[in-house]
């Protein structure tokens, strides 16, 4: 009995649209889009009345993100739309990039925000960015 691989991460949205267009314009293609609901879904997830649309997003090395707007019931907002990193739960997800700075500008491009960029050690660059809805989007470029 052993983990063979992370399949996808969810993130639960508002603007589906919005947060798909981040995560494409950041590189991750669309595998496919569809609307769930009935009483598997619900005994599955342990919600009632469940209808929800799902996006799923694939890394080019195959990493998913999932992506679902809840129409019923309604998502439940827990904190600030902009919470700082140091917020209990799952906060950011790091992707490998060959240029941090053509990615970085093309994202502003797109609305992002960049929260902070640095140099760590003789290793790494690192950013950080905030798309909508306040995802935080980490970015690292292997240097030397």
């Amino acid at each position: 009995m052993a983990l063979k691989r992370m399949d996808n991460v969810l993130i639960v949205v508002d603007d589906l649209e919005a947060v798909k267009a981040f995560f494409i314009e950041l590189g991750l293609r669309l595998e496919g889009e569809q609307t769930v609901e009935g009483p598997l879904v619900g005994s599955l997830i342990g919600l009632k009345d469940v209808r929800a649309t799902l996006a799923m997003l694939r890394t080019p090395d195959g990493q998913g993100i999932e992506l679902d707007k809840f129409h019923t019931p309604e998502a439940v907002r827990f904190g600030p739309v902009n919470a700082p990193v140091n917020t209990l739960g799952i906060r950011r997800i790091m992707f490998g990039v060959d240029d941090i700075d053509a990615l970085v500008a093309h994202m502003r491009g797109h609305g992002a925000e960049v929260i902070g960029e640095m140099r760590y050690g003789e290793t790494y660059r690192l950013a950080y960015i905030r798309g909508p809805e306040g995802i935080i989007v980490a970015l690292a470029e292997q240097v030397g």
